[in-house]
């Protein structure tokens, strides 16, 4: 099949099963820091399964595709993506409770996950209130904030192989480290997730959520397009710092910037392009070398064009 026949194959078989197609769609309005190119087609599955069954159709006929969350930690060229994207539409609905334990799909929000839990009573997803993204993006990059990690509080993680087989996975099976997990390799992926919980009060639970937001509010440029954190932590310091001791403070190039508020996130001044956040994330990392000896390694994900053939 040439590309233009495994995008058609690939849009049929996505309206057979109810999703929501959009064709050379721009990927700046599904990315959190607002820039990338146009996607050949982006497809919006009514459920986690349903999107893992297309992303494994996409891959069997030989068409490029990725699976999309919140596009908190992504970062696609200004070229965009000749292929196809999969996202999957699952809201607070899909998530239950069973006693200490919230199990959710892969595509809800995770700040919906945190809000049950506060519902529920249950404490232990405190620190992830804030976090943009959904449940699956947070267990693929164990993501974590505030002394917290999502490695604390898993309990097990559904997720459909490249075989189509169903496993679900223990914690020991995840391969859970800072900022990565065995998904970022294996080729994977994630339906839905389990967290065991504490009973706890509810309104120290409120207390404690709504304490961490404001600190976010306080100390990070919240106001501005971004991916939240640019840079993974370095060993014995902080990306931040780092950032911070090197001058860059407030850096530009183009319309993308290093927050003059908080060194680790880059920001979209309004009108940014991929390039000119790559040409900053380079620049960083260049700067921060020869003034501080550390090599910063970057949080986000550069998500290439990837030519047909």
């Amino acid at each position: 099949m040439t590309h233009r026949e495994k995008l058609d194959f690939i849009a049929s078989s996505a309206e057979r099963a109810g999703c929501r197609i959009l064709k050379d769609e721009p990927l700046a309005a599904h990315t959190s820091v607002r820039t990338g190119g146009k996607c050949d087609l982006m497809i919006f599955a009514p459920s986690s399964e349903e999107a893992a069954r297309l992303y494994f159709q996409c891959k069997d006929i030989g068409l490029y595709t990725m699976m999309l969350g919140n596009g908190s930690n992504v970062l696609f060229t200004d070229d965009g993506f000749r292929g196809a994207v999969i996202s999957a539409e699952s809201g607070k609905d899909g998530i239950s409770c069973d006693g200490e334990t919230l199990t959710a799909p892969a595509g809800a929000q995770l700040s919906a996950l945190c809000k049950a839990a506060l519902d529920n009573g249950l404490t232990g997803l405190e620190f992830a209130y804030g976090i943009p993204g959904t449940v699956g993006g947070a267990v693929y990059m164990n993501a974590g904030a505030y002394g917290g990690e999502i490695k604390g509080v898993i309990e097990s993680v559904r997720a459909v192989l490249p075989s189509g087989k169903v496993k679900d996975f223990t914690p020991d099976e995840l391969k859970l480290g800072y900022r990565t997990s065995r998904f970022a390799e294996s080729g994977e992926v994630i339906v839905s997730a389990a967290f065991r919980l504490e009973r706890g009060n509810k309104d120290d639970i409120k207390a404690k959520m709504e304490e961490l937001i404001k600190r976010r509010h306080d100390r990070q440029p919240l106001e501005y397009p971004s991916f939240g954190s640019a840079f993974k932590r370095p060993e014995g310091t902080y990306a931040g710092l780092v950032i911070e001791q090197s001058g860059l403070k407030g850096a530009t190039v183009g319309r993308a910037q290093i927050s003059p508020k908080h060194a680790n996130f880059i920001i979209n001044l309004g009108g940014a392009t991929s390039s000119d956040i790559i040409e900053l994330i380079e620049l960083t990392r260049r700067t921060v070398k020869e003034k501080t000896g550390y090599l910063l390694e970057p949080e986000v994900r550069l998500i290439p064009l990837k030519p047909v053939k």
